[in-house]
Protein backbone atom coordinates (compact mmCIF):
# COMPACT_ATOMS: atom_id res chain seq x y z
CA UNK A 1 0.00 0.00 0.00
CA UNK A 2 1.03 3.70 -0.79
CA UNK A 3 1.86 4.76 2.54
CA UNK A 4 0.95 8.46 1.43
CA UNK A 5 -2.41 8.49 0.39
CA UNK A 6 -4.49 10.34 2.03
CA UNK A 7 -8.37 9.48 2.04
CA UNK A 8 -10.76 12.38 2.54
CA UNK A 9 -14.15 12.95 2.35
CA UNK A 10 -14.93 9.18 2.22
CA UNK A 11 -18.70 8.63 3.31
CA UNK A 12 -19.51 4.71 1.84
CA UNK A 13 -17.34 1.73 2.17
CA UNK A 14 -17.35 -1.42 0.26
CA UNK A 15 -15.62 -4.56 0.01
CA UNK A 16 -15.95 -7.80 -1.54
CA UNK A 17 -15.21 -11.13 0.82
CA UNK A 18 -13.82 -14.31 -1.06
CA UNK A 19 -9.86 -13.56 -2.07
CA UNK A 20 -10.34 -9.75 -1.04
CA UNK A 21 -10.68 -9.60 2.86
CA UNK A 22 -10.54 -13.66 3.62
CA UNK A 23 -9.56 -16.94 1.99
CA UNK A 24 -11.93 -18.10 -0.67
CA UNK A 25 -14.53 -20.21 0.78
CA UNK A 26 -13.90 -18.78 4.76
CA UNK A 27 -16.35 -19.26 7.03
CA UNK A 28 -15.68 -16.22 9.42
CA UNK A 29 -13.69 -12.84 9.25
CA UNK A 30 -11.62 -12.03 12.09
CA UNK A 31 -12.40 -10.21 15.63
CA UNK A 32 -10.14 -7.21 14.25
CA UNK A 33 -11.72 -6.63 11.59
CA UNK A 34 -15.41 -7.02 12.80
CA UNK A 35 -14.42 -4.08 15.79
CA UNK A 36 -12.80 -2.36 12.63
CA UNK A 37 -16.02 -2.09 10.66
CA UNK A 38 -18.04 -1.27 13.79
CA UNK A 39 -15.70 1.73 14.83
CA UNK A 40 -16.43 2.80 11.25
CA UNK A 41 -20.27 2.68 11.25
CA UNK A 42 -19.70 4.61 14.82
CA UNK A 43 -17.74 7.22 13.39
CA UNK A 44 -20.85 7.93 10.26
CA UNK A 45 -19.38 5.56 7.53
CA UNK A 46 -21.71 3.68 6.02
CA UNK A 47 -20.33 0.31 5.29
CA UNK A 48 -21.37 -2.03 2.40
CA UNK A 49 -20.23 -5.83 1.90
CA UNK A 50 -20.29 -6.66 -1.60
CA UNK A 51 -20.13 -10.20 -2.17
CA UNK A 52 -20.83 -12.76 -5.05
CA UNK A 53 -22.03 -14.91 -2.22
CA UNK A 54 -25.82 -15.26 -0.75
CA UNK A 55 -27.23 -12.70 1.57
CA UNK A 56 -27.63 -15.31 4.34
CA UNK A 57 -24.03 -16.09 3.89
CA UNK A 58 -22.56 -13.14 4.58
CA UNK A 59 -24.98 -11.66 7.24
CA UNK A 60 -24.06 -14.55 9.15
CA UNK A 61 -20.18 -13.39 8.66
CA UNK A 62 -20.86 -9.77 9.85
CA UNK A 63 -23.09 -10.51 12.69
CA UNK A 64 -21.08 -9.97 15.09
CA UNK A 65 -21.37 -5.88 13.91
CA UNK A 66 -23.62 -4.70 16.14
CA UNK A 67 -24.32 -2.09 13.31
CA UNK A 68 -26.84 -1.98 10.55
CA UNK A 69 -24.60 -2.68 7.20
CA UNK A 70 -25.72 -2.52 3.60
CA UNK A 71 -25.03 -5.91 1.48
CA UNK A 72 -24.68 -6.60 -2.07
CA UNK A 73 -25.34 -10.18 -2.41
CA UNK A 74 -25.29 -12.58 -5.42
CA UNK A 75 -22.98 -10.10 -7.50
CA UNK A 76 -25.26 -6.93 -7.00
CA UNK A 77 -28.75 -9.42 -7.91
CA UNK A 78 -29.64 -8.69 -4.58
CA UNK A 79 -29.53 -5.62 -2.42
CA UNK A 80 -30.42 -5.21 1.34
CA UNK A 81 -30.42 -2.39 3.72
CA UNK A 82 -31.65 -2.16 7.38
CA UNK A 83 -32.09 -6.11 6.58
CA UNK A 84 -34.45 -5.55 4.27
CA UNK A 85 -35.12 -6.19 0.42
CA UNK A 86 -34.08 -2.90 -1.38
CA UNK A 87 -33.70 -4.15 -4.30
CA UNK A 88 -33.58 -7.70 -6.54
CA UNK A 89 -33.03 -8.90 -10.20
CA UNK A 90 -34.29 -12.13 -11.11
CA UNK A 91 -33.42 -13.82 -13.92
CA UNK A 92 -35.51 -14.87 -17.14
CA UNK A 93 -37.39 -18.45 -16.81
CA UNK A 94 -36.06 -19.22 -20.23
CA UNK A 95 -32.49 -18.29 -19.35
CA UNK A 96 -32.52 -20.55 -16.10
CA UNK A 97 -33.66 -23.67 -18.02
CA UNK A 98 -31.38 -23.44 -20.76
CA UNK A 99 -28.23 -23.17 -18.72
CA UNK A 100 -28.68 -25.66 -16.24
CA UNK A 101 -29.40 -27.79 -19.33
CA UNK A 102 -25.89 -27.08 -20.20
CA UNK A 103 -24.41 -26.63 -16.33
CA UNK A 104 -25.78 -30.77 -15.72
CA UNK A 105 -23.61 -31.80 -18.83
CA UNK A 106 -20.77 -31.28 -16.26
CA UNK A 107 -22.04 -32.92 -13.44
CA UNK A 108 -19.76 -36.41 -14.80
CA UNK A 109 -17.00 -33.82 -14.03
CA UNK A 110 -17.18 -33.36 -10.73
CA UNK A 111 -18.75 -30.26 -10.72
CA UNK A 112 -22.34 -29.35 -8.77
CA UNK A 113 -24.75 -26.01 -9.32
CA UNK A 114 -26.13 -23.90 -6.78
CA UNK A 115 -29.69 -21.60 -7.43
CA UNK A 116 -30.12 -18.70 -5.55
CA UNK A 117 -32.98 -16.97 -4.75
CA UNK A 118 -33.00 -13.76 -2.72
CA UNK A 119 -34.32 -16.19 0.88
CA UNK A 120 -32.55 -18.90 0.21
CA UNK A 121 -30.44 -21.46 -1.72
CA UNK A 122 -31.16 -25.18 -4.08
CA UNK A 123 -28.99 -27.98 -4.59
CA UNK A 124 -29.47 -31.04 -6.59
CA UNK A 125 -26.21 -32.56 -5.38
CA UNK A 126 -26.31 -35.58 -3.48
CA UNK A 127 -22.34 -35.36 -2.61
CA UNK A 128 -22.23 -34.45 0.76
CA UNK A 129 -18.81 -32.81 0.93
CA UNK A 130 -19.98 -30.05 -1.23
CA UNK A 131 -23.69 -30.01 0.80
CA UNK A 132 -21.36 -29.49 3.67
CA UNK A 133 -19.65 -26.81 1.71
CA UNK A 134 -22.57 -24.38 0.81
CA UNK A 135 -24.65 -25.14 4.13
CA UNK A 136 -21.98 -25.61 6.89
CA UNK A 137 -18.76 -23.35 5.69
CA UNK A 138 -20.63 -21.06 3.62
CA UNK A 139 -23.65 -21.24 5.73
CA UNK A 140 -26.06 -20.07 3.42
CA UNK A 141 -29.99 -21.71 3.77
CA UNK A 142 -30.28 -24.49 1.54
CA UNK A 143 -33.13 -26.60 0.27
CA UNK A 144 -32.14 -30.33 -1.39
CA UNK A 145 -34.07 -31.13 -3.97
CA UNK A 146 -34.15 -33.49 -7.37
CA UNK A 147 -34.79 -30.98 -9.61
CA UNK A 148 -34.06 -27.30 -9.39
CA UNK A 149 -36.38 -26.45 -12.41
CA UNK A 150 -39.34 -28.32 -10.10
CA UNK A 151 -39.67 -25.45 -7.91
CA UNK A 152 -41.77 -21.76 -8.71
CA UNK A 153 -39.22 -19.42 -7.37
CA UNK A 154 -37.45 -16.43 -9.33
CA UNK A 155 -33.72 -17.35 -9.60
CA UNK A 156 -31.65 -14.74 -9.16
CA UNK A 157 -28.16 -16.17 -9.89
CA UNK A 158 -26.97 -20.13 -10.59
CA UNK A 159 -23.22 -20.62 -9.94
CA UNK A 160 -21.47 -23.85 -10.84
CA UNK A 161 -18.81 -25.23 -8.80
CA UNK A 162 -15.60 -27.52 -9.01
CA UNK A 163 -13.18 -28.65 -6.79
CA UNK A 164 -9.72 -27.11 -7.46
CA UNK A 165 -10.57 -25.22 -10.49
CA UNK A 166 -13.45 -24.52 -12.99
CA UNK A 167 -11.38 -21.65 -14.97
CA UNK A 168 -10.53 -23.92 -17.84
CA UNK A 169 -14.36 -24.86 -18.28
CA UNK A 170 -15.11 -21.59 -17.36
CA UNK A 171 -12.82 -19.10 -19.28
CA UNK A 172 -13.22 -21.84 -22.73
CA UNK A 173 -16.84 -22.49 -22.72
CA UNK A 174 -19.28 -21.15 -20.49
CA UNK A 175 -18.26 -17.85 -20.24
CA UNK A 176 -17.98 -17.72 -24.16
CA UNK A 177 -21.44 -19.47 -24.70
CA UNK A 178 -23.62 -17.38 -22.54
CA UNK A 179 -21.39 -13.83 -21.94
CA UNK A 180 -24.06 -12.36 -24.78
CA UNK A 181 -27.38 -13.55 -23.04
CA UNK A 182 -26.89 -12.97 -19.60
CA UNK A 183 -23.72 -11.64 -16.88
CA UNK A 184 -21.69 -14.57 -16.79
CA UNK A 185 -18.11 -14.45 -15.19
CA UNK A 186 -15.68 -16.55 -12.80
CA UNK A 187 -16.05 -15.75 -9.32
CA UNK A 188 -12.69 -16.81 -8.02
CA UNK A 189 -11.29 -20.27 -8.91
CA UNK A 190 -13.74 -22.31 -8.36
CA UNK A 191 -17.11 -20.99 -9.19
CA UNK A 192 -18.46 -19.58 -12.38
CA UNK A 193 -21.52 -17.02 -12.22
CA UNK A 194 -24.64 -16.07 -14.05
CA UNK A 195 -27.08 -13.59 -13.58
CA UNK A 196 -29.27 -11.34 -15.44
CA UNK A 197 -27.56 -9.34 -18.00
CA UNK A 198 -28.16 -5.88 -16.25
CA UNK A 199 -26.81 -7.64 -12.67
CA UNK A 200 -23.23 -5.86 -11.94
CA UNK A 201 -21.89 -5.05 -8.61
CA UNK A 202 -20.90 -1.70 -9.84
CA UNK A 203 -24.70 -1.06 -11.10
CA UNK A 204 -25.93 -2.30 -7.51
CA UNK A 205 -23.41 0.42 -5.97
CA UNK A 206 -24.66 3.13 -8.12
CA UNK A 207 -28.66 2.32 -7.04
CA UNK A 208 -26.90 2.44 -3.17
CA UNK A 209 -25.10 6.06 -4.12
CA UNK A 210 -28.38 7.65 -5.64
CA UNK A 211 -30.57 6.56 -2.33
CA UNK A 212 -27.98 7.54 0.14
CA UNK A 213 -27.37 10.68 -2.46
CA UNK A 214 -23.35 9.84 -1.98
CA UNK A 215 -21.17 10.29 -5.10
CA UNK A 216 -18.36 8.09 -6.05
CA UNK A 217 -15.82 10.26 -5.14
CA UNK A 218 -16.87 10.36 -1.52
CA UNK A 219 -16.65 6.36 -1.69
CA UNK A 220 -14.29 3.81 -1.26
CA UNK A 221 -13.64 0.20 -2.78
CA UNK A 222 -12.01 -3.17 -2.51
CA UNK A 223 -11.96 -6.07 -4.69
CA UNK A 224 -9.93 -8.98 -6.73
CA UNK A 225 -11.71 -10.37 -9.37
CA UNK A 226 -13.08 -10.38 -12.27
CA UNK A 227 -17.19 -10.03 -10.46
CA UNK A 228 -15.61 -7.14 -9.06
CA UNK A 229 -14.20 -4.63 -11.40
CA UNK A 230 -17.97 -3.04 -11.86
CA UNK A 231 -17.42 -2.28 -8.49
CA UNK A 232 -14.27 -1.05 -8.60
CA UNK A 233 -15.46 1.21 -11.27
CA UNK A 234 -18.10 2.81 -9.35
CA UNK A 235 -15.76 4.79 -7.01
CA UNK A 236 -12.81 7.24 -7.37
CA UNK A 237 -11.04 5.44 -4.08
CA UNK A 238 -10.77 1.95 -5.10
CA UNK A 239 -8.33 -0.42 -3.99
CA UNK A 240 -7.38 -4.10 -5.86
CA UNK A 241 -5.91 -6.18 -3.44
CA UNK A 242 -2.16 -7.43 -4.39
CA UNK A 243 -2.79 -11.02 -5.01
CA UNK A 244 -5.50 -9.82 -7.23
CA UNK A 245 -5.71 -10.88 -11.38
CA UNK A 246 -4.26 -7.85 -13.41
CA UNK A 247 -6.84 -6.92 -15.01
CA UNK A 248 -8.59 -6.17 -11.56
CA UNK A 249 -5.76 -4.02 -10.61
CA UNK A 250 -5.98 -2.47 -14.14
CA UNK A 251 -9.96 -1.51 -13.11
CA UNK A 252 -8.53 -0.10 -9.61
CA UNK A 253 -6.73 3.58 -8.88
CA UNK A 254 -4.62 1.50 -5.67
CA UNK A 255 -3.58 -1.49 -4.40
CA UNK A 256 -2.96 -2.68 -0.93
CA UNK A 257 -1.38 -6.12 0.62
CA UNK A 258 -3.38 -9.08 0.05
CA UNK A 259 -5.83 -10.80 2.65
CA UNK A 260 -3.54 -12.92 3.96
CA UNK A 261 -1.57 -9.82 4.81
CA UNK A 262 -4.76 -8.07 6.07
CA UNK A 263 -4.48 -5.57 3.08
CA UNK A 264 -8.16 -3.80 3.02
CA UNK A 265 -7.83 -3.70 7.22
CA UNK A 266 -4.87 -1.44 6.94
CA UNK A 267 -6.73 0.60 4.44
CA UNK A 268 -9.34 1.13 6.61
CA UNK A 269 -7.72 2.10 9.86
CA UNK A 270 -6.06 4.65 8.23
CA UNK A 271 -9.95 6.44 8.34
CA UNK A 272 -10.18 5.69 12.00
Amino acid sequence: MEKEIKHTGIKLIATDVDGTLVKDSSREVSQEVIETIQQLVDKGYYFMIASGRQYGSIRKMFAPVNRNLLYIAENGAHIIKDGQNYAVTKMKREDVTAIMAQLRSFYPEGCHVVASTDHGCFLESKDADFIHLIRDEYRNDVTLTDDILAHDVDIVKLAIYKKGSIREIGEKVLVPAWKDKVKACLAGEEWVDFMDASVDKGNAMKVVQEGLGITPQETMVFGDNENDIGLLKSAVCSYAVENAKEIVKVAAAYTCPPYWENGVLSVLKTLL
